[in-house]
């Protein structure tokens, strides 16, 4: 390493191979970080990341290879002994309690407790405070996790190992579902723990923010290291070149000229939800907008804006929702999803594990779910022969990575198993297509894939409407972009200035906090 701010190696792993059955995960990967390094841990879903992190967590014990603490041998053989070294690790599928409070689950195992013997909850409650400010997280250590949206469940993750004693901590894809400010939040606290000698391991498919936060890179490809770079001296584009080895088509490739003329598919005047008292649920307040056919509309706003809320709404997740809602001209009440899928609309929801997958069954089982009456033969028998070809046609549709259609879908990378929920979306060939952070925790090979999905329903006349928190994703594939802040439009952004503002993250950043105009017209 040529920065003199790094300190000494921290860590070491050397020659690390790991095998599942029928599966060669990891082949003599090796690792370094120093203290006070962010080493950023790059590779297409399936490479080996998340194995190998496993590894030094504690998760898996059985593998080759060795292990070194500032140069001391070690054998990691459970997550507590990982804690002993100072290892933390925020895993992609968070590690939380839905039923307990932040403050619980920020504790949980290591509550402190009075001269008494009892738990020491003013104690654990002014401490949970304490880290939530710090990571800029407006929420009562009290508040239940499963009432805290996805990102606010990952700001609640970085919490518990801040909580740690630190020496490393790895963060598998922290910033997901984060849009900009928290990010840069959590940028913050990072620098903060590099100056003091912590060691971070850094796994995002957000390229664009690693000159920012990362020293450098390291890239594993099929289970095996193919490259280290220095940050300051590559770009995105060798990082891609090592992580595809080969060649990626448009990362986004909508045009700038194919706006939609089309018939208008999806119109929404005044969408109000008011959700029940602590339910975690953001309310909407009177929103007014509408897709065309083949048009593409994106949905911006910091965390608690209610983007997730308007695709629900729209899915009818939460029963009866104020306003009118019509799908090509007709009128839709969008009671349950149930009615929904009838109508022509499908949702791809943020949770995928928990909304959009059965996790214990099969990728046919699966991607068949939301259409599976297209099946049943009178005497409710299911056309076992029509069932499989079309799962065969949507697996090699969307090129999903599976041993067959009968593997368990949980057993998936993250990025086949949000290809299995798109293809039970288009299995019910709908007309409106709700996608909800459907990118989030996907290596970069597999966004472009879907972005390029994206487009072709769009010139097939799918209305598409699409919450993302990364800005790029939204500039580069949406025709228009509206704005949200606290259950209100608050802008506008177009893809072509001749139809209105252009889209610019600035202009988008500063509508998500205009946050004055909401209070002025809420009642």
């Amino acid at each position: 390493m040529t920065n003199s701010r790094l300190g000494a190696v921290l860590l070491t792993m050397r020659a690390v191979s790991k095998s599942f059955p029928g599966v060669r995960a990891l082949r003599g990967v090796d690792l370094t970080v120093h203290a006070g390094e962010v080493v950023a841990l790059l590779g297409e879903n399936g490479a080996g990341k998340s194995t190998l992190m496993n590894i030094l967590a504690g998760v898996h014990t059985d593998y080759t290879g060795g292990i070194e603490i500032g140069g001391e041998p070690v054998s990691i053989h459970s997550p507590r002994e990982a804690a002993r070294h100072g290892i933390a690790m925020i895993h992609q599928e968070l590690n939380l309690v839905p039923e307990m409070s932040i403050a619980d689950n920020v504790f949980l195992g290591r509550e402190p407790r009075t001269t008494r013997g009892t738990i020491d909850r003013r104690a654990m409650s002014a401490r949970t405070r304490e880290l939530l400010d710090r990571l800029g997280l407006k929420l009562s250590p009290r508040t239940l996790v499963r009432n805290c949206r996805i990102a606010e469940q990952q700001l609640v993750e970085v919490a518990k190992a801040l909580n740690l004693n630190l020496r490393l901590l790895v963060m598998d894809e922290p910033t997901s579902a984060l849009a900009d400010s928290e990010v840069h939040q959590l940028f913050t606290v990072i620098r903060d723990l590099t100056a003091h000698g912590v060691g971070v391991i850094f796994i995002s498919h957000r390229l664009e923010e690693l000159a920012e936060i990362a020293d450098s890179v390291t890239v594993l490809r099929d289970g095996a290291h193919v490259g280290h770079r220095v940050m300051t001296e590559t770009d995105q584009a060798e990082l891609v070149a090592l992580m595809v080895g080969r060649p990626l088509d448009e990362l986004f490739p909508r045009a700038a000229d194919q706006r939609s003329d089309g018939e208008v598919r999806l119109a929404v005047g005044g969408l109000r939800l008011t959700p029940e008292p602590g339910s975690g649920t953001r309310p909407l307040r009177g929103l007014d907008f509408s897709v065309r056919a083949g048009e593409i509309v994106g949905l911006a706003g910091l965390m608690g804006a209610g983007r997730t809320e308007v695709l629900e709404a729209l899915y009818g997740a939460f029963g009866r929702v104020g306003g009118e809602v019509r799908i090509d001209g007709k009128r839709y009440r969008p009671l349950r999803p149930r009615r929904a899928i009838r109508r022509g609309v499908a949702l791809v929801a943020e949770d995928r594990k928990a909304k959009s997958l059965v996790l214990d069954n099969t990728v046919r089982f699966n991607i068949t779910l939301a259409a599976l009456d297209r099946y049943l033969r009178p005497w409710r028998t299911v056309d076992s022969r029509r069932e499989r070809a079309d799962v065969a046609a949507r697996i090699d549709e969307l090129r999903v990575k599976t041993p067959s259609q009968t593997t368990i879908v949980g057993n998936l990378s993250g990025g086949n198993q949000q290809k299995v929920v798109l293809a039970k979306c288009l299995l019910t060939n709908p007309s409106v297509l709700l996608l909800d952070e459907p990118t989030r925790g996907i290596d970069v090979g597999a966004k472009a894939e879907i972005h390029a999905l994206m487009n072709t329903l769009a010139e097939r006349g799918t209305a598409i409407l699409v919450v993302s928190s990364e800005l790029p994703e939204l500039i580069g594939m949406c025709d228009r972009i509206l704005v949200l802040c606290e259950g209100r439009l608050t802008g506008e952004f177009h893809r072509d200035p001749r139809h209105g503002p252009p889209a610019d993250q600035e202009a988008i950043l500063t509508a998500a906090m205009a946050r004055n105009a909401v209070l002025e017209v809420t009642p």
